[in-house]
């Protein structure tokens, strides 16, 4: 079972997958979410060539598991996207994974001034992982 994860952002969207056995995720590209238009036809492409059984979308919450106002930004790109696709979606907790998307990046010897994009799709992959591992799989 494929799934594509998706990492939410005001400037870009980090796009992940895992292998056709829903096992390994893996980074795979950002989509600059402005214009929706141009998201959208990046998005659809992807969906095309992938044919994910699932779409996750982070979920960011506080560390108390409330959900604050970046949070009603992703309910409402979560939305938007359920008006224009039919595969089904579901959200995950996304706490944390931008630290750890930078810790790793660190690790790997990304500058930070290079981690921008690869940032975004690196969380989305750490996103994508975690739901991944909670199915079992």
């Amino acid at each position: 079972m494929r799934v594509l994860a998706l990492d939410h952002g005001t400037v870009r969207v980090g796009v992940a997958v895992s292998d056709e056995l829903g096992m390994i995720a893996r980074p795979l590209e950002f989509i600059p979410a402005e214009p929706w238009e141009g998201f959208l036809t990046r998005f659809n492409q992807l969906l095309a060539e992938l044919q994910p059984e699932q779409i996750i979308i982070g979920m960011p919450r506080n560390m108390d598991g409330s959900m604050g106002p970046a949070a009603e930004k992703v309910r409402a790109f979560v939305a938007k996207l359920r008006e224009t696709v039919t595969v089904p979606i579901r959200t995950w907790d996304e706490r944390l994974t931008t630290v750890q998307a930078q810790r790793m990046l660190r690790q790997a010897g990304h500058k930070a001034k290079d981690q921008k994009g690869k940032m975004d799709q690196t969380a989305a992959a750490i996103i994508l992982q975690s739901f991944l591992d909670s199915q079992g799989g």
